[in-house]
């Protein structure tokens, strides 16, 4: 469906895209995951084709998203951290607004509200004015108007940024049921956990991926074991660990410890000799799967070297 080949693009001495390269697949959803000022935004307007890059190519079923921009815009929603509602227009009228700048017949719009209704569950408050709704109300309508126009690439930056829980589910239920209908997301998050119900996801760092794949073939890539440790004093657990340098990572996750270290029973000795010299006692050090935030501290750490 995408082709994203050799991306660059720079804002004077930054480097902001550095050789962006991948595939993605026609109906399924594709997370760019990092954090802030790491080019994530950058890349989703140059994939919207609303900004060129120094040099690359993004093509969509085999069409350049430069070359043929008036076209392709017709097939792709983009929804930036900023969405332009307007404050001063009802839920409705934004809706129509947007309908009508991709061209799209009243008549049409009209036939389309039940169902862009239906999913945000913003018929209740159609004439409302949009400056009046709540921070993920505000998000669903974005994406309504993004939508309106049935696009089949949707591009949403960070879309859940400082939404409440409950708004963040229902938005991303949302989501999966335009998978059904075949559209292809790809959505740039800093949340980790949101990361994990993309198909695939790149963690994206510096401008660059550092890697790519299925969540799960993230995880199996890393060399390393990762280890829980149960401990009586965390925080003291915490900091001999980290200031020892024998663990590649240590993170104190509330009442836990978890650290990747190198596949050797050597490691876990040295780990539970550090622990027992700073009188820490140790209840349990656990094998486990990392979860997708492990994985990104892990591969910036190792990217930093």
């Amino acid at each position: 469906m995408l082709e994203i080949d050799n991306i660059i693009k720079s804002f004077g001495p930054t480097k902001a895209v550095i050789g962006v390269s991948c595939s993605i697949s026609r109906g399924e959803i594709f997370g760019i995951v990092g954090p802030d000022g790491t080019g994530k935004s950058t890349l989703l307007r140059i994939i919207a084709a609303v900004m060129k890059p120094d040099s690359g190519t993004v093509t969509i079923e085999g069409k350049s998203a430069f070359d043929d921009a008036a076209k392709i815009k017709k097939r792709v929603a983009y929804m930036p951290q900023k969405f332009g509602l307007y404050e001063d227009l009802t839920v409705e009228e934004n809706i129509y607004f947007f309908g009508r700048i991709f061209s799209v017949p009243s008549g049409e719009i009209k036939n389309r509200l039940p169902r862009l209704y239906g999913f945000s569950g913003l018929e209740p408050f159609k004439d409302r004015l949009a400056g009046k709704l709540s921070g993920g109300m505000k998000q669903k309508l974005g994406l309504a108007c993004c939508l309106v126009h049935e696009p089949e690439i949707l591009l949403l930056d960070e879309p859940t940024n400082g939404v409440d829980p409950v708004s963040r589910r229902e938005f991303w239920k949302i989501l999966y049921e335009l998978l059904s209908e075949r559209v292809t997301i790809i959505v740039s998050t800093a949340y980790l956990d949101e990361a994990e119900r993309c198909n695939r996801v790149a963690f994206m760092f510096g401008g660059e991926f550092m890697s790519f794949g299925t969540p799960m073939e993230i995880k199996s890539a890393i060399a390393d074991d990762f280890f829980i440790l149960h401990t009586d004093n965390p925080l003291a657990a915490y900091e001999a660990l980290k200031e020892s340098g024998i663990c590649k990572t240590v993170v104190l996750s509330g009442t836990l410890v978890k650290t990747f270290m190198k596949k050797s029973l050597s490691s876990q000795r040295a780990v539970r000799a550090i622990l027992k010299r700073n009188k820490i006692q140790l209840f349990k050090l656990e094998a486990a799967i990392p979860s997708l935030e492990d994985c990104f501290l892990y591969m910036v750490k190792e990217n930093a070297k």
